[in-house]
């Protein structure tokens, strides 16, 4: 014999009408996620291309002035002498203006070998996308450390090919170490945007 359970109309109706367990903040910021993910690409494509022109430009303006100079001598040739000498104490490398000189050769460090367009995609790349303010500024700061180490180990590298293999220095100069910074920035980014949510828009 087979017994038919009766059952509750409203008991029904409220498993119909039911909401789901989430909080009202909960569903703006759903509501705001799926709002970030329809954003028009070309827009986010046209704030990237802009910041980094604008940024490059800016950065050409300061040809031959003490901005130049502090970023080039100081904060690209200075260190990298030093980090040679440590790692080889007898290659006796000075930094002068915008030249690394030792007894067996000298290695110019000019405008463009100073890691700045690399920082300055990454830096559209923050300004581009819709991070919070708070997130966008920290990753804009990490990666300014992160393009610096690149840059210092580029240097590194393209001297010690300097000494010992112009062919080799050619092929790195030219393309293999500047594809490598934009490769570990890209990684950085992503790594970053994994792990924090972009703002509400």
């Amino acid at each position: 014999m087979i017994r038919c359970a009766a059952s509750d109309p409203s008991r029904e109706q409220s498993k119909c009408f039911s909401m789901p367990d989430q909080s009202y903040e909960e569903f703006l910021a759903s509501d705001a996620r799926t709002e970030v993910r329809r954003r028009r690409p070309l827009r986010l494509l046209l704030l990237f291309l802009a910041t980094f022109l604008v940024l490059q430009y800016g950065w050409e303006m300061s040809r031959g002035t003490a901005l130049e100079r502090v970023v080039i001598h100081d904060l690209t040739v200075q260190p990298s002498a030093w980090a040679i000498n440590r790692i080889w104490p007898e290659a006796g490398v000075l930094a002068k203006e915008h030249r690394l000189v030792a007894p067996k050769g000298r290695l110019n460090i000019l405008n463009g070998c100073e890691g700045l367009e690399t920082l300055f995609l990454l830096v559209a790349a923050f300004v581009a996308y819709p991070f919070a303010w708070r997130a966008r500024l920290l990753g804009i700061a990490l990666g300014v450390g992160v393009v610096f180490v690149l840059n210092q180990a580029r240097i590194i590298l393209l001297w010690q090919a300097f000494k010992h293999d112009k062919a080799i220095f050619g092929m790195l100069h030219g393309t293999v170490l500047p594809l490598a910074m934009i490769a570990g920035c890209l990684a950085f980014f992503l790594v970053f945007l994994a792990r924090h949510e972009p703002r509400a828009q």
